[in-house]
């Protein structure tokens, strides 16, 4: 064997592998964000600019390449976690963590779907738990200890909170895609303590003709939740 050929050859494969499971996982990204995850193999080889059988030669299936994306999620929560625990102002650290979630939960389907599923299966969530569970618990308890945040508030009602506004968004998406904000800052009001200045509301209340409109545009009651 000629290694002087064959070398580059292998290492320009390699290359070329790697991009292409780099442009899978960005454009997997893009659709599951944008659409949820009723999207197929197809639909992110198309967005991808690859063929078919390269996204099916690198995840055997949509729930393979579910999770590779969710866990790069996941580790960029974790991230925000740590850097709000770094901020010097303890109440700013509550609000900087606070609004990542309910942003990258109202502005992507796909990872809002993901944790809603995952609660019926304990062992997809220990991971998410692991991963973001002790910076958020950090925060939370630097904010009480600063006095910041009412006593006894916990990390555990922050998440419960996140899922409230993203419900919130979820309902208003199809009247107002930014009413999250308002929500969010109402919520943060709620927590904070009677010290600590309170948060500007930005976004204007729902009319209410949009509330009649974000109603009707509800999936009735036996359908399943989709966003």
């Amino acid at each position: 064997m000629n290694l002087a050929t064959t070398a580059p050859r292998t290492r320009r494969l390699r290359v070329d592998a790697a991009r292409n499971h780099q442009r899978i996982i960005d454009a997997a990204r893009e659709l599951f964000a944008d659409r949820g995850l009723e999207i197929t193999l197809d639909d992110v080889a198309e967005r991808a600019g690859v063929g078919v059988g390269t996204v099916y030669r690198r995840f055997a299936n949509k729930r393979e390449l579910i999770s590779e994306v969710f866990a790069g999620h996941v580790r960029e929560f974790a991230e925000a976690a740590r850097e709000a625990l770094a901020a010097e102002d303890p109440w700013e650290g509550v609000v900087r963590l606070f609004e990542y979630a309910c942003r990258h939960m109202a502005t992507n389907r796909g990872f809002s779907e993901v944790m809603l599923e995952m609660h019926d299966d304990p062992e997809r969530l220990a991971y998410p738990r692991e991963q973001i569970g002790p910076a958020v618990a950090a925060v939370m308890e630097r904010a009480r200890d600063a006095g910041v945040v009412q006593p006894g508030i916990e990390a555990t009602d922050l998440f419960a909170l996140i899922y409230m506004v993203d419900s919130l968004a979820e309902f208003a998406r199809p009247v107002d895609s930014d009413i999250w904000r308002r929500y969010m800052a109402i919520t943060l009001n709620g927590i904070r303590a009677a010290s600590t200045p309170p948060q500007a509301l930005g976004v204007n209340a729902l009319s209410l003709a949009q509330v009649e409109q974000a109603k009707a545009a509800k999936p009735g009651p036996c359908a399943v939740r989709r966003r």
